[in-house]
């Protein structure tokens, strides 16, 4: 070992003992002299409340399902011999997520505002956030933040090493998506917009998916493409994942746990516009396929499975922003948008040298700005700002001028600078301090028997291309 790599593992243990030295320290700090608070116990409920919990608590478990969507759907879109590490890592996102989340990141993006740029109340959920509620809408935003952890997992994959992936969920699930979250749902600065309306993002095309998706190109850039990706020529070649299988029962789990995502976005199952949510669900979804499949068909001549696979996730990602305050067709047409925006931006990104395994930028990152912008153009005015009460929400084409777009423009522009300049911030740093990229003969041999000792599938051979 060289003084360079000494040096930098010893900055890196440095850094890491301090960390833990602030972490007990704040904990220290935040719980002195607490009393519980409130009703950790549930008692002062009523029976109503116990409906609006039941209907939270199964939306946000349907969305936990959609975790083990993402891992099928990586899984079959990247090579069998890094099968075993996608799965590690999609496990950990979570794992770690759920900690960080819990004991940092719900503070930051749910507690009293400073001065509109991040939360400063909740740590440890402790206090007064020791309570049925706090404890609550914490789960159902925990869920949404590992979301956003995992959509990055597929963009560097086959090539990330593990330690560098645990620190980047660290990151995610503490900072990125908790201020920009906080910035939109938690009463920060964007829902507040001086010329009177707030940004929109009913169930998280922005704060969700778009969030995921830059910081996973920020992470794919730095990175660079995979060995094989790029013949000397500089043409793309195709590597073909494992198994399209694995990667259509992955979207189909997705599918179905959206309709969690959406709908329960409403936090009451007394907004009857819930029917309508898990239809424009329903609709931009296949809207999406159809785009994308016909797109390849046209370009290529092939029906390419894989294009309409994202195609749905494309457009479930464009009406997850805009799908209570939208009608049908709207919700069709914005799924065929979004399809062919994916397709659009996976093509672009290849020709520029990004190489996205899994197309989680241009499904998630371009259609998430896409279904922001949505908003306001298609928004019909029957919903109001997350609730039945008015103001209604009104878009462009409905005759509310130009106001709403531009609210979403400027969340949509704040939403890429915000997510891909902290992920690229976040990758650099770390290539710099130890290198983020595992060595060529891990790469070749696969990330499975080097990081994990096992292979996914031993009883086959699954090559070193």
């Amino acid at each position: 070992m060289n003084l360079r790599s000494k040096i930098m593992r010893l900055v890196l243990r440095a850094g890491l003992t301090l960390g833990l030295v602030c972490l007990v320290w704040l904990a220290w700090t935040v719980t002195r002299g607490i009393a519980l608070a409130a009703d950790p116990t549930g008692l002062e409920g009523t029976t109503e409340a116990a409906v609006n919990y039941v209907w939270i608590l199964v939306c946000a478990f349907l969305v936990m399902f959609m975790q083990p969507g993402f891992a099928m759907l990586e899984a079959g879109f990247c090579r069998a011999k890094n099968a075993a590490n996608l799965m590690t890592k999609n496990l950990m996102d979570f794992a770690i997520g759920a900690l960080t989340f819990f004991c940092i990141g719900f503070a930051i993006m749910m507690g009293s505002s400073w001065h509109g740029l991040w939360g400063t109340t909740g740590w440890f959920m402790l206090g007064d956030y020791y309570d049925v509620d706090a404890y609550l809408l914490m789960f159902w935003m925990l869920v949404f933040c590992a979301t956003a952890a995992t959509i990055v997992s597929g963009a560097v994959a086959e090539r990330l090493k593990l330690k560098a992936y645990f620190i980047y969920s660290i990151v995610v699930s503490a900072l990125i998506y908790p201020i920009f979250g906080h910035w939109v749902w938690g009463g920060g600065w964007l829902s507040q917009l001086p010329f009177g309306l707030s940004a929109l993002d009913f169930a998280g095309s922005g704060v969700v998916h778009a969030v995921g998706g830059f910081v996973g190109l920020a992470g794919a850039m730095v990175l660079g493409p995979r060995f094989g990706r790029y013949n000397r020529n500089g043409k793309p070649q195709a590597i073909p994942g494992h198994s399209i299988t694995l990667a259509a029962l992955g979207v189909f789990i997705l599918w179905f746990g959206w309709f969690g995502f959406n709908a329960g976005s409403t936090y009451d199952p007394h907004h009857l516009i819930i029917s309508v949510i898990a239809v424009n669900t329903a609709l931009a979804a296949p809207a999406g396929a159809l785009a994308a499949l016909l797109l390849a068909r046209w370009r290529t001549g092939k029906w390419d499975t894989g294009m309409a696979l994202n195609g749905v996730i494309a457009g479930l990602v464009g009406i997850t922003a805009p799908c209570a305050w939208v009608e049908g067709w709207a919700a069709i047409v914005i799924g065929l948008i979004a399809g062919a925006l994916m397709y659009a931006s996976v093509k672009f990104l290849e020709s520029k040298g990004v190489d996205d395994p899994v197309g989680a930028v241009s499904a998630h990152g371009t259609c998430g700005l896409w279904g922001l912008l949505s908003v306001g153009l298609f928004a019909d005015g029957t919903y109001g700002v997350y609730s039945i009460e008015p103001p209604f929400v009104i878009g462009l084409f409905y005759g509310g001028g130009g106001e709403q777009l531009l609210a979403q423009l400027i969340t949509a522009v704040v939403c890429f600078v915000w997510a891909f300049g902290m992920g690229y911030l976040t990758f650099k740093l770390m290539d710099k301090a130890f290198g983020i990229r595992v060595p060529p003969e891990e790469e070749l041999q696969g990330l499975d028997i080097p990081e994990h000792g096992t292979p996914a599938y031993p009883d086959f051979i699954t090559g070193r291309s």
